[in-house]
């Protein structure tokens, strides 16, 4: 390696004797460990040393705890899994291999809000992180590790483990150097309030303190991540988005909101990411972002002169947009900081700023309570991820989904969801392409009727209507038929489509 690049990525002059293989490094990792991964819905995820721990797992056979900020790209989790390495994963995912093999219970998944899991870790109510993977720009001269693409757990991992690993990734700029802000939050009985007041605010430092003698190996890569897989809008997303609009227009209309809006915040995913592009036609301006992941449509509103600034954890790309933004970071690290998700998650900054969520919905049922996570209420597909943070302390909480799914088999409005994330106490508003519901306000018999007659059309929605008027008959706060409940989903389980008719 050019010894000019290394004295620039490793700034600290004793730790540049700990550069070594990514096999050499994986030799650190023990049977029975609990690792922590950098890596945060596909960004700045450690990439070499994951992979040399699944081939020592050949000659080598162990199994290991894996814990993460969210998903790892790179075929991280595929290739622990098919190599037998992993016996428990947390908190989120989105691996089809290692999806697969926790729904056949052979990896034991903790699927947790992601604010919690570092405290979790903090507060010792879960076993200690052991080592630590962290993928860095550089370590500066005071031995502080300045991430690349995401924060996520890494403070807290890089704190409480023994060990550290450095993967220095040359394939992101230095100009990155500065775009993070590494706070830790002061502990129980005495914590101090977090003194973030508006997204743009800055209350940590550069980089994650460590001291030097914990780094026991840095690895040298040169390769991105992974890219998003998000399709691009379509017309029933661009339904979507001009349904919020008409809704936010009426709240500034009312008094209720500026053109500003409040910071926003977006899950993952194609249809919220459509959504929040959706945005760009219509009549806002110095829009904010306190989210835990930007997304191709944040840096369309920022190039588009719309939105001012934007918080994170993670900058999650489409392969072309990762190398407009990347490939010209200082365009606009002007525009954007990246954090521990214990910051960008924390309820207490969440309430504060007032943030609008959209988040998207696997379903929802008649009363407004969100299945986010479950198919068919057994089968886990990702995780709840950070929509419970937000959704829980939002000034307004916003979910969009399309109203079917395969080809109209499937309705995303159902009467009872058969596993629920987000109740309806937290669910303020439901989109589809059909239509808007505006529930704040209303008893579980009203968003009832307003959800099946502004959101559901066709023949499900006279189904809807038809179990509603048998269920209201019974009686109760919240009226059901429960041998009838969830009768849609075992009809698709039997026929194949949740009709009662099936073409």
């Amino acid at each position: 390696m050019n010894i000019d690049v290394l004295q620039k990525r490793i700034r600290l002059p004793e730790l540049r004797n700990k550069v070594t293989s990514a096999e050499a490094a994986a030799e650190h990792v023990k049977d029975g460990m609990t690792v922590g991964m950098s890596g945060f819905t596909l960004a700045g995820c450690v990439k070499s040393v994951p992979h040399a721990i699944a081939k020592k797992a050949a000659t080598h056979p162990l199994k290991i705890s894996v814990i993460t900020g969210a998903s790892l790209g790179n075929d991280v989790d595929s290739a622990l899994t098919n190599a037998g390495v992993m016996a428990r994963r947390s908190p989120f995912q989105t691996d089809r291999t290692l999806r697969n093999a926790i729904n056949r219970g052979e990896i034991m998944y903790v699927d947790n809000h992601l604010s919690e899991t570092g405290e979790q870790l903090r507060r010792q109510q879960v076993k200690p992180v052991d080592v630590a993977i962290i993928e860095a720009v550089s370590i500066t001269e005071s031995g502080e590790i300045v991430p690349t693409a995401s924060v996520g757990n890494n403070e807290i991992f890089a704190t409480q483990a023994k060990k550290v690993i450095v993967e220095v990734n040359l394939s992101y700029s230095l100009e990155m150097e500065g775009a993070h802000d590494i706070y830790c939050a002061s502990h129980f009985p005495n914590a101090a309030p977090i003194g973030i007041m508006s997204p743009r605010d800055r209350v940590g430092s550069i980089g994650i303190s460590v001291p030097p003698e914990k780094i026991v190996a840095i690895v040298i890569t040169d390769e991105m991540d992974t890219p998003s897989q998000n399709l691009p809008p379509d017309g029933e997303t661009a339904q979507i988005a001009g349904h919020l609009i008409d809704f936010f227009k009426n709240e500034i209309k009312h008094g209720r909101l500026t053109q500003n809006l409040r910071p926003l915040q977006s899950g993952i995913g194609t249809i919220a990411n459509a959504v929040m592009s959706g945005l760009q036609t219509g009549p806002f301006s110095h829009l904010t972002m306190y989210s835990e992941v930007l997304q191709d449509s944040t840096f369309e509103l920022i190039d588009a002169g719309m939105m001012d600034f934007a918080s994170a954890t993670a900058i999650t790309l489409s392969d072309q947009k990762s190398r407009e933004v990347f490939g010209n970071f200082g365009r606009y690290k002007k525009h954007v900081v990246i954090r521990p998700q214990r910051i960008s998650n924390h309820p207490e900054v969440i309430q504060r700023l007032g943030i609008i969520t959209i988040n998207t919905a696997l379903e929802a049922d008649i009363y407004g309570h969100v299945n986010s996570t479950h198919v068919m209420g057994t089968h886990m597909m990702n995780g709840i991820g950070g929509s419970g943070d937000f959704t829980h302390n939002a000034h307004t909480a916003i979910f969009v989904t399309k109203s079917v799914a395969k080809g109209g088999v499937i309705s995303s409005i159902v009467p009872m969801v058969p596993h629920v994330d987000h109740t309806e106490h937290d669910v303020d508003i439901l989109v589809t392409e059909v239509g808007l519901a505006d529930l704040r306000g209303l008893a579980p018999r009203e968003r009832a009727q307003t959800i099946i007659s502004n959101c559901v059309q066709g023949e499900y929605k006279d189904m809807l209507k038809d179990y509603v008027r048998e269920a209201n008959l019974r009686g109760g706060q919240t009226p059901h038929v429960l041998e009838k409940a969830l009768s849609w989903h075992q009809r698709l389980h039997e026929t194949g489509s949740m009709k009662e008719k099936p073409n």
